[in-house]
């Protein structure tokens, strides 16, 4: 079962999403493993509210990111050096644990003739994010999709994360953040190019 599988999603007079009796159900059966009681007054309404809340932190399993980079501009003025969008927050959710990723991104592509919207950027970003995922993915994602459709001479993508399934249990070592990148064309091939592109980026 998937919430993204009808059209049209079932609202109530308030104009809330339907949650289906099985999925407020699953919750009611964790919140009672848990060690609480789903009957008491405090989490009577918290299985619609868990699952409208899932339902928002996976708003990517809707859409396809790459529609974001279907319109582009040629009119540039010759500009043919970097563009980059940087410290992009975001929030995920760990498809181990469930647990939060929050962190920001840095995207940057090299254009070949032709540009995006720089909002666009974060709209992939998001699309992507708003999954259960792991950083690494999350990270080649991006790049692979801003490389497919756009076409660039260059992608560098690199995030930066702190994972709640690490800081919150487990080790439970706060603080800790993961980086990951995704270097591809000329920023994997050229160490100059490289380097241009982590400077402006703010890592070197």
């Amino acid at each position: 079962m998937s919430l993204f599988d009808d059209d049209e999603e079932a609202l109530d007079s308030n104009g809330k999403l339907i949650v289906p009796d099985e999925v407020q159900d699953a919750i009611r059966t964790l919140i009672t493993w848990s060690g609480d009681d789903p009957t008491r007054e405090g989490l009577v309404d918290t299985p619609s509210r868990v699952a409208r809340a899932w339902r928002e932190y996976c708003q990517g399993y809707g859409e396809d990111p790459s529609h974001h980079l279907s319109r582009t501009f040629e009119e540039v003025g010759g500009y043919d050096e970097i563009v980059l969008l940087k410290k992009i927050p975001f929030q995920s959710h760990c498809e181990h644990h469930m647990a939060p990723i929050i962190g920001h991104a840095h995207i940057a592509y090299l254009p070949h003739q032709r540009v995006v919207g720089i909002s666009k950027l974060a709209r992939v970003l998001q699309g992507y994010a708003r999954r259960l995922q792991i950083q690494e993915r999350l990270t080649a994602e991006i790049a692979d999709c801003i490389w497919t459709h756009l076409e660039p001479v260059g992608v560098a993508v690199v995030i930066e994360a702190s994972h709640a399934c690490m800081t919150a249990r487990g080790v439970r070592t706060p603080g800790v953040s993961m980086t990951t990148s995704r270097m591809m064309g000329v920023f994997r091939e050229d160490e100059r190019s490289r380097k241009e592109v982590l400077s402006l980026m703010g890592f070197e």
